[in-house]
């Protein structure tokens, strides 16, 4: 597996996105669990999970267990990054809200420690802006957590290139990640991964393949994808990461995957080299 950095961490440069596993349609626990292995096993070091990855009101922070659980299963565990993410909520009616107060970031943090097992996050993300809250003040927090040795690591997601300056500029330069939206049919995140380039910041596309419903669309609805997928052997998913992964060095996408041989597909993605045809090829797709 190829590593790429994020902050002073070492990761591969495929991570493994764990939502699935906990949200609508998930899974049972054995086969996660087991997702989670064959990650670990095709050389991932980077799961990417939050407290709000959960279905029931009552079961926050699900994924985050569901995580520590496989990892402290696994011999190869300690190895693994673990970014989780908090300001984010679900109500347990199907929808989603936001608390980007200081005092529930902080709490939510806690919380994440507890859940995960570990004296110190080694990434720790700002989910999603809260209209209702400055977003100095988030990202003030944040910087709190970090300066407190509570996490190792401050990432933001969700956000535009002013914030992306703004979170750099109150962590007094240590902003190590932006997790946001890009894929094939969402590429308006382009500018955010064009400036996290110019400052030596991890870009980390979510639905990399296009969501949960639509990520095995993803040859039947960009043909380029398809066409170049069957010349190499593969899966248009996995021309899809590969695509990704030569936009630029700072990237890290984290495909979500919820059975063994979904991960095991996104992981390989990491050796399949494009040629400068065919990235002109799917950029113009």
């Amino acid at each position: 597996m190829h590593t790429r950095r994020i902050g002073d961490v070492e990761v591969s440069a495929i991570g493994l996105g764990a939502m699935p596993m906990s949200i609508e349609g998930r899974p049972d626990e054995a086969r996660s669990l087991a997702t989670v292995h064959a990650a670990l096993d095709a050389g991932v070091t980077l799961i990417d999970t939050a407290d709000a990855y959960h279905l029931h009101a009552d079961e926050v922070g699900h994924n985050e267990t569901l995580v520590a659980k496989a990892l402290a299963s696994h011999d190869r565990g300690a190895d693994v990054l673990v970014a989780t993410k908090g300001g984010h909520l679900r109500p347990g009616d199907g929808g989603w809200t936001l608390d980007g107060s200081p005092r529930h970031l902080k709490e939510a943090c806690e919380a994440s420690l507890r859940r995960l097992g570990v004296e110190a996050i080694g990434l720790y993300q700002f989910h999603r802006p809260d209209p209702r809250v400055p977003y100095a003040d988030s990202v003030g927090a944040v910087r709190e957590l970090l300066d407190e040795g509570k996490i190792l690591a401050a990432g933001i997601s969700n956000a535009d290139p002013d914030r992306i300056t703004l979170a750099n500029d109150i962590l007094g330069g240590r902003l190590v990640s932006v997790q946001n939206q890009f894929s094939p049919a969402f590429r308006s995140s382009e500018p955010e991964l064009r400036l996290c380039d110019e400052l030596g910041i991890a870009f980390l596309p979510w639905s990399p393949l296009g969501g949960i419903s639509r990520a095995g669309e993803l040859g039947s609805a960009h043909a380029p994808f398809a066409r170049i997928a069957e010349r190499h052997g593969v899966s248009p998913q996995r021309v899809c990461l590969a695509w990704m992964l030569a936009k630029s060095p700072v990237v890290v996408p984290i495909p979500g995957a919820s059975r063994p041989e979904t991960i095991r597909d996104s992981a390989a993605a990491a050796e399949l080299v494009l040629t400068a045809e065919e990235l002109a090829e799917l950029d113009a797709a």
